[in-house]
């Protein structure tokens, strides 16, 4: 199986230390990089190296924050995936964090365990969000129907709670799972929802329909 190419930018030297360790000694992940910030990591990790997921802190003292730094380190590592990784739960600070391009958002308190597999899932091709996270995300989609509801919709309703299944973190087995259809009828409603959208990723997307415009 292929290693998982891991970055990691967290300020806090314990914490980082901690989870340095972790997924140093664990198989199936290949620590590429670890900084304490998004210039220091720029600087020592070349835009080269195989990096498909990155453990970014939200919130770094001095210089550039997490926040300013997922467009800088999208453009740089084309192929990264990013996880946001936060004592944070301001719903602005979420939405900006995704509507910016960032993948997924934990919180702090989760146990390396629950890293570990939000990592892989987002690896596999889902999303991954910490469930108060979650549940900030469904109210705000809540209050965005109703503030919405005279319009008329881009998506139909299928295509619309697909959409929000894979916001919610759900792989497109876990989609099709849930609303008791094929993971082949899943592909295919994602293929007629980017031409309907007229983008070309999962993020795009998300950052659609978080911004309310489906």
């Amino acid at each position: 199986m292929k290693n998982i190419n891991l970055g990691i930018i967290e300020d806090e030297p314990v914490l980082r230390k901690n989870i340095d360790q972790f997924f140093s000694n664990l198989p199936g992940f290949k620590l590429q990089g670890s900084a304490s910030s998004v210039e220091s990591f720029v600087e020592a990790v070349a835009a080269a190296t195989p990096l498909d997921i990155l453990l970014l802190d939200i919130s770094l003292p001095g210089g550039m924050s997490g926040l300013e730094g997922i467009t800088l380190l999208k453009e740089r590592y084309t192929s990264v995936d990013i996880i946001m990784w936060s004592s944070f739960e301001d719903p602005d600070k979420i939405f900006r964090a995704l509507q910016s391009g960032a993948d997924s958002y934990l919180i702090k308190r989760e146990s390396l365990t629950t890293i570990r597999d939000a990592i892989q899932t987002v690896a596999n091709g889902g999303a991954f969000m910490s469930p108060s996270i979650a549940r900030k995300v469904i109210d705000h989609f809540a209050a965005q129907s109703r503030t919405n509801s005279n319009t008329t919709p881009v998506l139909t309703g299928r295509q619309l709670q697909i959409v929000d299944g894979l916001v919610s973190g759900l792989s497109y087995k876990m989609v099709g799972a849930e609303l008791g259809i094929s993971v082949e009828t899943v592909r295919d409603h994602i293929k007629k929802i980017y031409k309907r959208l007229h983008v070309n990723s999962k993020a795009e997307v998300i950052r659609k329909r978080m911004n309310g415009e489906i």
